[in-house]
């Protein structure tokens, strides 16, 4: 399979595909084919003057544009019976009444190659050795196609609206034809549509963006649950006035002892706490991580300094403190 000539479909070159692995070389580029559709333009044009240039058939012909070839590559039947006609082959309808035609319709396998077109789309099927082969550009690689499916093959093109072409005439000698007659291809996986890869690879990529973000959207909803857990830490905190025992003897003139608060904050309920006693609780806390490592007159200073904070930046600042001590 690897000596059969193939080319893979490039932007709309599928006529140039099509020749090429027809005669099984790069005998044909989208210049010469368009060096052909230029000279086929030019004759229709002398033919079309012979009635007169001043006609309005004329004025029109020379305004529209090529019917045999544009800037896409697309070309025309005729620029691709101009083409085979350089090495002595020809071109007749499937479905005529030409003898050729009736005589391939009875037994295709008995002709030497097929030429399919759809629209603008162009592909061959031909024999080689002894075995005939899809070498549609649009496939990853060549088809085997045994005898008996040929003819079903052939009828399916034409209910999809394939128009077929009989190629006649010798063609030219090549490797794959003669490395398939001594050792004949085996095929175990058809070869898919180049199209559906292309569609298999976007899938994957939309995957794993997927993935990406899911992976994305589980780290911030750690992180925001986290945050949760240290904020409702933090006012819990704040609202039952939890705090380390001050050192023996310390005392301030704006708060009790640290036993002392400890007992009424276990005896009462948070429900029926004060304002103030609400405030004298948020100090306490306050105090217990601003004078574990402190003297006894720098707690004193601290504590005077938080008893002039408002009842918002006492909740800040013992958000905060409990945010970084977690």
């Amino acid at each position: 399979m690897e000596a059969i000539f193939h080319e893979k479909q490039e932007g709309s070159l599928c006529a140039q595909h099509c020749l090429n692995a027809l005669l099984q070389n790069q005998y044909f580029s989208a210049v010469d084919l368009a060096q052909i559709g230029r000279r086929l333009d030019d004759t229709e044009r002398e033919r079309m003057a012979e009635g007169g240039i001043g006609t309005n058939e004329y004025q029109r012909f020379i305004e529209e544009p090529s019917s045999n070839f544009d800037d896409s590559g697309f070309f025309s039947v005729q620029v691709i019976n101009e083409a085979l006609s350089v090495w002595g082959l020809d071109m007749t309808l499937y479905n005529s009444q030409n003898p050729v035609a009736v005589n391939a319709r009875e037994n295709p396998t008995q002709m030497s190659a097929f030429i399919c077109n759809y629209q603008q789309h162009w592909f061959c099927i031909r024999k080689l050795g002894l075995q005939w082969f899809n070498l549609n550009s649009l496939l990853s690689g060549p088809e085997l196609i045994s005898d008996t499916y040929l003819a079903l093959f052939l009828t399916q093109l034409q209910q999809e609206g394939y128009s077929i072409f009989i190629v006649t005439g010798q063609l030219p000698e090549c490797e794959a034809e003669q490395l398939l007659r001594l050792m004949p291809a085996t095929q175990t996986v058809k070869p898919s549509l180049i199209t559906d890869k292309g569609a298999q690879e976007i899938g994957a990529d939309a995957e794993d963006d997927d993935g990406s973000l899911r992976e994305a959207l589980r780290v911030s909803k750690e992180l925001i649950d986290k945050d949760d857990t240290a904020l409702q830490r933090a006012l819990q905190m704040s609202m039952e006035g939890y705090y380390l025992d001050q050192p023996a003897g310390a005392s301030c003139d704006t708060g009790q002892s640290s036993i002392g608060l400890s007992e009424n904050s276990n005896s009462m309920d948070p429900s029926s706490i004060s304002q103030a006693e609400l405030r004298e609780k948020r100090l306490a806390f306050l105090n217990r991580a601003t004078t574990s490592n402190s003297n006894n007159s720098d707690q004193c200073s601290n504590n005077t300094q938080d008893s002039e904070l408002t009842e918002e930046e006492l909740l800040q600042k013992a958000i905060s403190m409990s945010m970084e001590n977690s």
